[in-house]
C-alpha cells in the first residue's frame, strides 16, 4: 500500500492554530476513472492524472455534489484528519488503495476544540454531514434515481472489493462503426465489441457500464486502473437470448496539435481480435435506466459514442416493439457529430422506420452545410419537446462530451420560456421524478 501521510507520526499532536477536518477522499481500488465526479464538483476540488482521482481538502466544502452521480460509490469516502495535515493531492495522486482511518487522541483533539471551537469527531458519512454555508446554490439537474418502472439492476458484481475481482469475457465481434474523415485525415476511430461472458452471470441494463482493464503498468510501474465503457446493447444480449453484450469505443488517433496518440485503455480495446479474452469489473450505474411502462416516452440527446446507452435503449423498445407494448410511446433522437462520417451506427439508424423512431442529426463540420449543433435541432423542434418536458410520462437522457450539457439545458430552459412555462420548477420537477438524466465526461 502506498498510503502515507505526514500526519501518520503527528495524529497524536495538538494544532492549536487548526481544526480536526471530515477529509472527503476518493478509493482508488474502485474507482473506474468515469470523471463524473470532477465534471459534477461544482467548484472544481476534484482533478485527476492518468492514474487516480483526487479531493483537494483546501476547496472541497462538503456540497456533496459528486456523491450520488458516482456509479461506483468510490467517491463516498471520509477520514477524520488535523487539517494542517491533511493528505496532499500528491500523496492522494500516489495511493493504491485508502489509508486506515488514524486515531486523533482525544486529549489533543480537546484542546483543539477549546481553542478553535470545533469538536473532533470520527469521519461523517454523506448521509450524517450537513450543507455548509459556502456550498453553492445551484447543485447538478441530473436525476439520481432511476424512472419509477426501471427494470431491477444489479451493481458491483465484479471488482477489486466484491467477491470476485473481475469476470473474463470473450471478444466476439470487433466492428468499425464510423468512416470518420475529418477534412480528408482520418484522426478517430469507433468500434462496436461484442463480449460474451459464457458461464458467468453478468446481468446488464441499458444505461449501465462496465470497466474494462488493458494488461500492463502504467509509467509508475503500477497496474493499469479500469475505464469505463456504456453497454450498447439490449438486456438480453446483443444477441437476444445469449449472456453477451457490446461497448462502444472510440479512439483518438490525433491530438489537437495533429501529433499520432493512442490512448491506453481505448487503443487496447479497439485492437482486440475475435477470440481474446478480456478483464471486466461491473456493472455499473443505478440511475440512467429506461423506463419500462407502456405510454412512456424517450428523448435521447447524444454526441458521438455518447450514442451507445441510447442504441441500448433503442434496440430494446424495437423488440419489444413486436408485442405492441410500446405502441403509444414515442422515441426520439437528436444525434450531434462534426460529420455523418463520425456518427455512429448511422447505417443500421437509417433502417429504423420513422413509425419507430424520430431522428434529427445535427453535424457541425460537414462540408457544404450549415453548422448545427444538437441544441439547435431540439430548438427547431420546440413545438414537440414542450409538451414532453411537462409529460410525467416522458424521460429525457443526455449523454456525450461535457460541453454539450449547457448547450442542451440552455435549449431546454428557451423551450420553456418561449412556451410560458417555468423551466426552474419544469427542472426540479423532472429530477425529483427520475425524468432527466445526464451523463456528459
Amino acid at each position: 500500500m502506498n498510503a502515507l501521510s505526514p500526519q501518520a507520526t503527528t495524529a497524536d499532536a495538538p494544532h492549536a492554530s487548526s481544526a480536526v477536518l471530515e477529509q472527503h477522499l476518493i478509493d482508488p481500488e474502485i474507482c473506474i476513472r468515469c470523471n463524473t465526479c470532477e465534471a459534477t464538483c461544482p467548484i472544481g476540488a476534484i482533478s485527476h492524472d492518468d492514474t487516480n482521482y483526487v479531493v483537494d481538502a483546501s476547496k472541497c466544502n462538503s456540497c456533496m455534489a459528486c456523491i450520488a452521480p458516482c456509479p461506483t460509490g468510490s467517491i463516498d469516502n471520509w477520514r477524520t484528519v488535523w487539517r494542517a495535515t491533511a493528505y496532499t493531492l500528491d500523496e492522494q495522486l500516489g495511493w493504491d488503495e485508502l489509508p486506515e482511518q488514524l486515531e486523533i487522541n482525544a486529549e489533543a483533539a480537546q484542546a483543539d476544540s477549546e481553542t478553535t471551537g470545533t469538536t473532533a469527531t470520527h469521519a461523517l458519512t454523506h448521509e450524517s454531514a450537513s450543507l455548509p454555508a459556502t456550498a453553492p446554490t445551484t447543485l447538478p439537474m441530473s436525476s439520481t434515481a432511476a424512472p419509477w418502472s426501471a427494470a431491477p439492476v444489479v451493481t458491483q458484481l465484479f471488482g477489486p472489493k466484491a467477491d470476485m475481482p473481475f469476470a473474463v469475457a470473450k471478444v466476439v465481434g470487433n466492428h468499425r462503426v464510423t468512416d470518420a474523415v475529418s477534412h480528408g485525415k482520418e484522426d478517430n476511430d469507433t468500434h462496436h465489441i461484442v463480449l460474451d461472458f459464457g458461464d458467468t452471470l453478468f446481468p446488464v441494463l441499458e444505461g449501465q457500464s462496465v470497466g474494462i482493464t488493458p494488461p500492463g503498468v502504467d509509467a509508475k510501474g503500477r497496474p493499469h486502473q479500469p475505464r469505463q465503457y456504456s453497454i450498447a446493447s439490449a438486456r438480453n444480449g446483443e444477441r437476444a437470448g445469449y449472456n453477451n453484450a457490446s461497448i462502444t469505443v472510440k479512439r483518438v488517433l490525433v491530438d489537437h496539435n495533429g501529433q499520432a496518440t493512442r490512448g491506453v485503455a481505448s487503443n487496447y480495446v479497439c485492437d482486440l481480435q475475435v477470440g481474446d479474452s478480456v478483464h471486466i469489473v461491473g456493472p455499473f450505474g443505478s440511475s440512467f435506466l429506461m423506463p419500462n411502462h407502456p405510454g412512456s416516452h424517450i428523448v435521447m440527446i447524444c454526441t458521438g459514442t455518447g450514442s451507445a446507452p441510447m442504441r441500448a435503449m433503442t434496440e430494446w423498445r424495437r423488440r419489444e416493439a413486436r408485442n405492441g407494448t410500446f405502441a403509444d410511446s414515442q422515441l426520439l433522437l437528436f444525434f450531434g457529430a462534426r460529420s455523418q462520417a463520425e456518427l455512429p451506427y448511422f447505417g443500421p439508424l437509417k433502417k429504423l422506420p420513422a413509425s419507430f423512431i424520430t431522428t434529427h442529426l445535427a453535424l457541425s463540420r460537414e462540408p457544404g452545410t450549415h453548422k448545427r449543433y444538437v441544441q439547435d435541432a431540439m430548438r427547431e423542434q420546440a413545438v414537440v419537446l414542450a409538451p414532453l418536458l411537462t409529460d410525467p410520462n416522458a424521460y429525457f437522457y443526455v449523454c456525450g462530451l461535457k460541453a454539450m450539457e449547457t448547450g442542451v439545458l440552455d435549449a431546454m430552459k428557451d423551450i420553456c420560456e418561449q412556451h410560458q412555462l417555468d423551466w426552474t420548477g419544469v427542472a426540479a420537477d423532472m429530477k425529483a421524478a427520475g425524468r432527466l438524466h445526464l451523463e456528459t465526461y
